[in-house]
């Protein structure tokens, strides 16, 4: 197998992460970077790898084309994307809007689209529970100091009125946060294509700020298995995952690690969707 070129879409915190990895590697190959603001890569990416028109990325030959932008490049270009290489969401929560998710499920049958499982803990075992009918529930629970949340309306507002106190922003399903908290729930979208039998509208998610959280990120998931629920007899996981983050980040450390793991095993599972 030769080595894998890959493409990064986006700069942020994550993107130069991957960047600097990918560089780094003796696998991979960087085909490009493009970042919505250029002048950002100024004097941090060697000129040869910028692509400044998106419109031109099949140009690059990349094999696999990683998104670390916004959820509205896998909108605007996720289809095309599928067309010329495997394409790794790292914006999941773009798959909330239904008619995304449909169009990227069927535009993927010569290439993969990789969902990245990121702070997700134990997501192929929930998958496995989906495809074989024994996933009957699963809640994911966010809980981050209140600077690390970046939220949209009516979210924003009722942040703001908690005034720095601890607030459940939200506790409900997941397709209708994801549009709400784009930026930090990534994990439940991805959580949401695992549970494929309850997907996006049955897979629960709740956002909690908690200003005692000085130092971590917390994600808590519960699953649901074979059993009588109402009756407290049905199998039941729980595990909970304390990410270290610094307040006002949007992403735990320990994130990134996981994220450029997932970056190595796109690769090799052919066309349709698959956890990575």
């Amino acid at each position: 197998m030769g080595r894998r070129r890959i493409g990064i879409v986006g700069y942020g915190h994550l993107g130069e992460y991957l960047v600097k990895e990918v560089l780094s590697s003796g696998d991979l190959d960087l085909a490009f970077v493009w970042n919505r603001t250029a002048s950002v890569l100024d004097g941090k990416v060697e000129n040869q790898y910028v692509l400044h028109d998106l419109d031109a990325f099949a140009e690059r030959n990349a094999d696999l084309i990683v998104e670390v932008a916004h959820p509205d490049m896998t909108k605007t270009f996720g289809e095309r994307f599928l067309e010329a290489a495997d394409y790794m969401i790292g914006s999941p929560t773009a798959l909330a809007d239904a008619e995304t998710e449909l169009k990227l499920r069927s535009a993927a049958t010569r290439h993969g689209l990789y969902i990245p499982t990121g702070a997700l803990w134990g997501g192929e075992d929930i998958r496995k529970m989906a495809e074989k009918g024994s996933l009957q529930a699963l809640k994911i629970t966010m809980m981050k100091p209140p600077e690390s949340f970046k939220l949209m309306e009516p979210l924003k507002r009722k942040l703001l009125e908690a005034n720095g106190g601890a607030c459940v922003l939200y506790d409900g399903p997941v397709r209708e946060l994801c549009p709400l908290a784009p930026n930090n729930v990534n994990t439940m979208a991805a959580a949401a294509v695992a549970a494929h039998n309850l997907g996006f509208d049955k897979t629960m998610g709740s956002i909690v700020a908690d200003p005692s959280l000085t130092n971590w990120h917390i994600v808590q998931v519960d699953v649901w298995g074979p059993g009588d629920i109402a009756a407290g007899t049905a199998f039941h996981c729980q595990t909970v995952r304390r990410n270290p983050a610094i307040i006002g980040q949007v992403t735990g450390s320990a994130t990134y690690a996981s994220f450029m793991c997932s970056v190595n095993a796109a690769f090799g599972k052919g066309p349709g969707v698959h956890l990575c």
